[in-house]
């Protein structure tokens, strides 16, 4: 994921000169080293002071310039709340906020990097998008739509390789969530390193006779509605898989839609409302329950309920 935004950014910054990089003393952990080489003019580093370059990133926007931040999640939402409501947001900015390695994918970061709580953050502050890419070929379809739009969009960015989902002719779709698979009996809507695990439970759960519709949510901010309500209206019932609080996320996101539009029965796998700990991902998976097995379990018995 890091080769693909130093390549397409690179490129993005050749064709347009108004793109400027900030980062928060983590070029290398983002992977922008070569460009921080490349455009010495346009790339700068405010050290471990994130609501700083918040501020400076609302400033150069206010004269026109594209700020592409970056920093690891819980200090690219929590931390710099305040001038993303404000400074960002309220005032109208473009600003480009990379969060990087959402949720379990820190790793051995631990607790304190460990965000469960930034779509809860960022999904009720006006003014600004909320983007997750569940792979490598998404993520590069997408830059230059990020960079293009015109106001402020926040992207939960895992740094490191991901399973490839889509192939090389995939084009991004803003509006539009990804239906990955068919199915009439329960809609599974999922987002980033969850997407493979809904994908892996899918097909367990055709060896039981249930056929799922798979889809990726990649917009959680404005949620792709049309896409929800239409499943459901199939399905009847749906189960949310994502890496983050169940509080506050898709599942609240996904669940506020339907009780609006068609009241069914929903459930969830995400974090139950707990903090982070240190563990490579396929422990944190198993420990915070983010496993097809977890979403198989749930789905069987919301379809048994259906019926």
């Amino acid at each position: 994921m890091r080769k693909v935004l130093e390549i397409e950014l690179e490129k993005l910054m050749k064709k347009n000169e108004k793109i400027i990089i900030i980062n928060a003393d983590l070029a290398k952990a983002a992977g922008l080293t070569e460009l921080t080489n490349k455009f010495r003019s346009r790339c700068f580093n405010v050290g471990v002071a994130e609501q700083n370059m918040a501020g400076i990133a609302a400033g150069i926007s206010s004269y026109g310039f594209i700020p592409f931040i970056f920093t690891f999640t819980p200090f690219a939402t929590r931390r710099i709340c305040d001038q993303i409501a404000v400074s960002i947001c309220y005032a109208g900015q473009n600003v480009k906020i990379f969060g990087l390695d959402p949720g379990i994918s820190a790793e051995s970061n631990g607790g304190t990097h460990m965000s469960f709580e930034d779509i809860g953050v960022i999904r009720s502050i006006p003014n600004i998008t909320i983007f997750e890419p569940c792979d490598a070929i998404q993520f590069k379809s997408s830059l230059t739509y990020i960079s293009d739009y015109p106001k402020t969009i926040y992207v939960r960015m895992y740094r490191k390789k991901l399973p490839k989902i889509f192939d090389d002719n995939y084009n991004f779709d803003p509006s539009c969530s990804d239906i990955l698979r068919h199915g009439n009996d329960i809609s599974i809507f999922c987002s980033g390193i969850m997407v493979e695990e809904s994908l892996r439970a899918c097909d367990i759960l055709k060896k039981e006779n249930i056929n799922a519709e798979i889809i990726n949510i990649h917009t959680i901010k404005p949620i792709d509605k049309k896409s929800i309500i239409k499943s459901v209206r199939k399905t009847r019932c749906a189960i949310t898989a994502e890496n983050h609080n169940k509080l506050g996320g898709l599942f609240s996101a996904v669940s506020e839609v339907l009780s609006e539009n068609i009241p069914t029965h929903v459930s969830c796998v995400a974090v139950d409302d707990e903090f982070g700990q240190v563990g490579n991902l396929n422990f944190l998976k198993k420990y915070y329950g983010l496993t097809a097995e977890k979403i198989v379990f749930k789905a069987m018995d919301l379809v048994r309920k259906k019926s």
